[in-house]
């Protein structure tokens, strides 16, 4: 019964004699309700330690877990990234690897704060606060890990790191302390963003550009000594008022001016106009003018160093003695005549480059004014403005300036601007002072000249990206782009769900205790103990004694959740999870997250890894894409294009989510809605039904007592064999560069082209109809279970579940996972190529049959007959099949003959068919005890069998 066209027998006398396929994997999965049963078997068989005792003493191969935040349920995003991590684990084990994953998770920081202040209101003590973030984020935590384990995903739930954790905690303090005595920590009054919703500053990498309108407008700042100005200009004396253009974006700036930059290469002119003597960058004259809608004429010209320190007073002098004020000009390269007006408005307490140029001249720490609030409001005390929002009081600027007759314009501008990326919201530069991670040279506070590097941090670290491996190469470039123009790192924040910062200091000067490098120590301690509740719950007094307590202020800063996870590979790997680390060298084979995390984990991993040991704490980075919708959009809740993993694992199941992860180009977006899922599912249902006949198949062998030699077998057999060793090599490869879509396309491939649209169809026939026992049968059952073997453990890591459960069938292991992938024999170059070409002409023989059976000549392939003329090589090996031509391609009479080029002739066979193998032969009745057999089935059922050679 080998009829291409149909897979079922005709109801016959004979049916019963047919080796029919039989196996108790179903032909539907029934993946929604199945899954949970065999993710709760691996959990309650402790599935994930025996492999770690089967691997003990093998290579480790270590993909560290980028902790996904401990707050809300898992979106589609988590499911990637986590079934991205758990292929690559599982396809490591089957490699031979010990290879470990312990997942983990990032727990302090601003969403579980805000959390508990809207639950429980802002007024809770500080350990209260922390204790019940605590109890949420570990809520959190349960949560997710259910959803985490629904995916398949294997690893050591039982003991999961947390960084909030006692132990990891104090471990983090430990490690800002070895920092600290490289020389790499100071404290600093600099201008960091700050977001006014998170009441904090905010590092470079919690920082996205969105665009946003801003109100332009160009300010007159009057001369406060024209004398002086004139001999700028080399002129005797001004005969009108003369004034200084600023242009700026940020109008609530304005009452924080403290100076002005010009810059000292460029031209500046000094323009007589109705408004009066005005000075911009000469390059600019001409716009200036159209866009004030006045008429100029340029009186003198002078370049910028000639204006260096020359004297103008605040706009609002005049308004409000508040303001009264002198603003001097200082040099300054970032002063372009790009745009604008060729000079920059200067608050030092709100610009980097502001607070930079007024420290080299000479300005004092204390001499800045800063009235911007961490809440965004001004100060109550700032005269004209007190109170307001800032955003708000623009427009009331605005007015101030105009009523007051210093603003020449001011007009609608849409630009490119910085927002904080949790609350999505505008943040300002503000500064505040604040502990710092320096990037370049510098004294750091307490450091030990023993362990102080040569090199700064910022030449460590990129030096330490030339020796990473990036999947894909470009996010090379990438990190070390924004590695090379990184400011110094702002570890501290204002806020209280955090690792404490435990330094004293000293109330009139700010120093830090002496003792503080014992202090840090001590707090460790404690919060090893009782966590960081414990160190909130001390006073000054209990760790300085009375007397020194009273010079001291007990600092109530934390640090920065990136501190917290990019410190993960000391205070988890070195640290609660110490036999999880390579000894020598970075301590993680690979981090895998979201091409996003070049600003983020991947990014504070590398600096303080750098910091601590002069290296990257990984061997290699992986980014993935975000997921997007069928047409490419961002997911969100109110476009309404969202797809929760918890929903498709309910109705399609988890595998479902693991075969559209690993069949998708992770390198780019992944496009996931219910049109695609569906091609996945058809996709699932063809590779579960080849899986399903080699199972039936292969159900009454015994591999130990039925294989055959490999040099015994079938030449077909031989064939796919090698056939699927030459795959093996090619999927091992893509897994060992992390490369998933590959590996699902060749074994779809595989599963259609080769075993579906050849081997097997070829095969069915010398399964079903010759003796079960038989060397044509066995030697077709050898490679089949062999190709069993090595499917399953190349689906495994991503067809998880499903290899799981056909392992149950075929398997001599409690768990695929405990084995490796099989040793397939190789076959030679000249098999592979024999049959590759044998594949192609029959290809042609196919297409020349369908044309007759078109025309209706004949039904099924069997019931033609054909003859193939070829030339030599083909002729060759067509003719070296012998008999076993016809079922090669599954007709029922075939022979090849010398002639010019290829041709087929097909002709209807004029035989009688037989009721049981369905071919049509001579020899049908050639037992009158069975008239309606060939004697093929006839000797196949009563006699000694039919030899096959080939096929």
């Amino acid at each position: 019964m080998s009829d291409s066209k149909s897979n079922k027998p005709e109801a016959s006398a004979y049916r019963a004699t047919l080796n029919m396929p039989d196996t108790p994997f179903p032909m539907r999965g029934d993946l929604p309700k199945r899954e949970p049963g065999w993710a709760k078997e691996w959990e309650d068989q402790g599935t994930y330690q025996k492999l770690r005792a089967a691997r003990r003493g093998a290579p480790m191969f270590i993909l560290h877990d980028g902790p996904p935040y401990a707050n809300g349920k898992i979106h589609i995003g988590h499911a990637v990234n986590k079934i991205l991590k758990d292929m690559i684990v599982k396809s490591r084990q089957l490699e031979g690897y010990d290879a470990r994953y312990v997942p983990g998770w990032d727990c302090h920081g601003l969403p579980i704060e805000n959390a508990i202040e809207k639950l429980h209101g802002r007024n809770l003590p500080r350990d209260e606060m922390q204790a019940k973030s605590r109890a949420f984020a570990t809520e959190q935590i349960a949560q997710q890990m259910v959803d985490f384990k629904r995916l398949g995903v294997l690893g050591d739930w039982d003991h999961p790191y947390k960084t909030m954790n006692y132990a990891n905690e104090a471990l983090e303090l430990r490690a800002l302390k070895k920092v600290m005595e490289r020389g790499f920590v100071y404290r600093g009054l600099k201008p960091v963003y700050w977001c006014f919703d998170c009441a904090s500053s905010l590092a470079e990498f919690e920082i996205e550009y969105q665009d946003k309108q801003s109100q332009t407008l160009d300010v007159m700042f009057p001369a406060a000594d024209t004398a002086k100005l004139a001999a700028a200009f080399g002129l005797p004396a001004l005969d009108k008022d003369a004034f200084i253009v600023i242009w700026t974006t940020t109008a609530w700036t304005i009452p924080a001016n403290q100076a002005l930059n010009v810059n000292p290469d460029l031209e500046y002119s000094l323009v007589d106009t109705e408004r009066g003597l005005l000075i911009v960058a000469s390059a600019l004259v001409e716009k200036c003018l159209a866009r004030w809608n006045i008429t100029g004429q340029v009186v003198a010209t002078a370049q910028g160093k000639a204006l260096d320190h020359m004297p103008f007073k605040h706009p609002l002098a005049h308004v409000d003695k508040g303001f009264d004020r002198i603003s001097p000009v200082y040099l300054a390269e970032y002063a372009t005549a790009d745009d604008g007006t060729g000079i920059v408005h200067s608050a030092p307490a709100y610009g980097v480059d502001d607070f930079n140029s007024c420290m080299h001249n000479g300005m004092d720490y204390k001499d800045i004014l800063n009235p911007v609030q961490g809440n965004g409001v001004y100060a109550a005390d700032l005269p004209l403005f007190g109170g307001q929002y800032i955003w708000k009081a623009v427009p009331v600027i605005l007015d101030a300036l105009k009523v007051a007759g210093r603003l020449m314009d001011t007009t609608h501008l849409t630009h490119s601007y910085p927002h904080c990326w949790r609350h999505k919201t505008p943040v300002i530069y503000r500064a505040a002072a604040q502990w710092f991670i320096r990037m370049d040279e510098g004294e750091g506070v307490f450091t030990d000249p023993a362990q102080k590097p040569e090199k700064t941090l910022r030449q460590i670290a990129l030096e330490a990206i030339d020796s990473t491996s990036f999947y894909p190469e470009n996010g090379q470039d990438r990190l070390r782009a924004m590695i090379a123009g990184r400011p110094d790192w702002c570890i501290s924040r204002q806020r209280s769900w955090g690792v404490p910062i435990p330094f004293f200091l000293h109330v009139d000067t700010g120093a830090l205790h002496p003792r503080t490098m014992e202090i840090l120590d001590q707090a460790a301690d404690m919060v090893e103990q009782g966590g960081i509740e414990a160190w909130s719950r001390v006073s000054a007094e209990d760790i300085l004694g009375a007397e020194e307590a009273k010079h001291y202020t007990k600092s109530t800063d934390i640090l920065e959740v990136w501190f917290d996870s990019g410190s993960t590979f000391w205070h988890v790997m070195r640290g609660t999870h110490a036999d999880m680390h390579h000894d020598q060298g970075p301590e993680a084979d690979l981090y895998l997250e979201g091409h996003d995390q070049h600003r983020g984990w991947f990014h504070s991993s590398l600096l303080l890894a750098s910091a601590i040991f002069g290296r990257a704490p990984y061997k290699g980075l992986l980014t993935h894409g975000f997921t997007v919708d069928g047409q490419g959009k961002k997911m969100s809740k109110s476009l309404g294009n969202t797809v929760a993993p918890q929903d498709v694992s309910g109705k399609m199941g988890a595998e479902i989510i693991r075969l559209w992860v690993a069949s998708t180009d992770y390198s780019g977006d992944l496009g996931i809605d219910d049109k695609i899922l569906a091609r996945v599912v058809d996709a699932y249902r063809r590779i579960r039904n080849t899986l399903r006949f080699l199972l039936a198949n292969t159900s009454d062998f015994d591999a130990a007592t039925d294989s055959v030699p490999y040099q015994d077998l079938l030449e077909i057999d031989q064939y796919a064999l090698a056939r699927a060793a030459q795959l093996q090599k090619e999927i091992i490869g893509h897994y060992q560069v992390y490369e998933f879509h590959p590996v699902v396309a060749k074994i779809q491939l595989f599963c259609s082209e080769d075993l579906g649209g050849f081997y097997l169809d070829v095969l069915k026939d010398r399964l079903y109809t010759t003796a079960p026992k038989s060397l044509a049968r066995r030697s077709a059952q050898t490679a089949l279970h062999q190709i069993t073997q090595a499917l399953l453990r190349w689906m495994a890591p991503f067809l998880s579940f499903t290899a799981e459960e056909a392992w149950k069938i075929v398997g001599h292991s409690e768990t695929i996972y405990l084995e490796k992938f099989t040793e397939l024999p190789e076959g030679d170059a000249a098999l592979l190529a024999k049959w590759t070409r044998i594949r192609e002409i029959r290809d042609v023989v196919n297409k020349d049959i369908e044309a007759v059976r078109v025309e209706g000549k004949v039904g099924a392939s069997l019931q033609a007959e054909v003859t193939i003329s070829a030339q030599h090589e083909d002729l060759a090996l067509l003719q070296s099949l012998a008999d076993d031509l016809k079922f090669v391609l599954i007709t029922s009479a075939a022979q090849a003959v010398a002639g010019d080029a290829l041709a087929v002739a097909v002709t209807p066979s004029e035989a009688a068919k037989c009721e049981r193998c369905w071919h049509y032969r001579d020899d049908v009745g050639v037992n009158p005890a069975h008239p309606t057999l060939c004697g093929r089935c006839d000797s196949n059922l009563h006699g000694s069998g039919e030899v096959r050679s080939k096929a």
